[in-house]
């Protein structure tokens, strides 16, 4: 049975929008302020929802319709998903949204992520994804690059992708090289298994890392970095991916995320 809420954003309605992480400092002063400074950029839609800074849910997306903000993908977390697939159905439902997205599956930063590990994250993602999917949401996973341990002929990020059949992946240009991987070679070695990408460039000479992590201040402008973005971008456009979500972890993001939008508006007919 499907549950009633507000209606899903079309899938072709917007292709730029924010991932809200990246206001987070931010948010945490004032959420209506914020969303409005979104708005002035230009952007109607965002990605989020996994922090209400403590708003009532009813109050947060209230700020949201007052900015002329979308919530088109909600946040979720690996637990909620394996424990409570259906409390994501019901906020993604409650803010409209056509995906659901999960960042991180919980594992021993201190050894490298395995194959047991890999192959219960697939196990959720295909019984919450159908769950979702039963409900008009998409469940996206959305890696970090420890992924890229090597498995049998290729990576485990390899096994995960052909193993999940009931969600889709989310790509972080940034972590698919911070891991090592080429973003526009690995979109072209899967197409149509990325439905949305998360865009952030990196400083030019940072070093590699498989664990998941790196550091906040490498993140620069779109087009000042090594990721290739306009290429990849160019590649997902082709492919027909309509989300991309600008993501920027930096203390720069308030002067960085206008130049980054400046930066796609002269890609040809890549973003709107």
């Amino acid at each position: 049975m499907l549950i009633a809420s507000s209606t899903l954003i079309p899938l072709s309605a917007h292709e730029l929008g924010l991932q809200l992480y990246s206001v987070r400092h931010q948010m945490e002063k004032d959420v209506d302020a914020t969303f409005a400074e979104i708005n002035k950029w230009g952007l109607t839609l965002v990605e989020g929802g996994g922090a209400l800074y403590g708003h009532s849910i009813d109050n947060y997306r209230n700020f949201l319709l007052k900015n002329n903000l979308e919530m088109a993908s909600v946040d979720a977390s690996y637990e909620e998903l394996r424990d409570n697939p259906i409390a994501v159905v019901y906020k993604a439902r409650f803010f409209g949204s056509r995906f659901a997205t999960f960042y991180w599956i919980p594992h021993d930063g201190s050894k490298p992520f395995d194959f047991e590990t890999a192959k219960n994250a697939v196990t959720m993602m295909n019984k919450a994804g159908l769950l979702l999917k039963q409900h008009g949401i998409t469940l996206q996973y959305h890696p970090h690059g420890y992924e890229f341990y090597a498995y049998e002929d290729g990576t485990l990020l390899d096994y995960m992708i052909q193993n999940t059949h009931q969600a889709q992946f989310q790509m972080d240009v940034f972590w698919m090289k911070q891991g090592g991987m080429d973003p526009t070679a690995l979109l072209q070695k899967y197409p149509g298994r990325f439905t949305s990408l998360h865009l952030k460039d990196r400083l030019k000479g940072t070093a590699n890392t498989k664990n998941g992590s790196g550091d906040n201040e490498s993140n620069v402008v779109l087009g000042e970095g090594d990721v290739g973005i306009a290429k990849v971008v160019a590649e997902a456009k082709k492919q027909g991916i309509r989300y991309f979500f600008l993501e920027d972890e930096s203390s720069r993001v308030m002067e960085q995320i206008p130049k980054s939008i400046d930066f796609l508006h002269t890609l040809d007919g890549v973003i709107k």
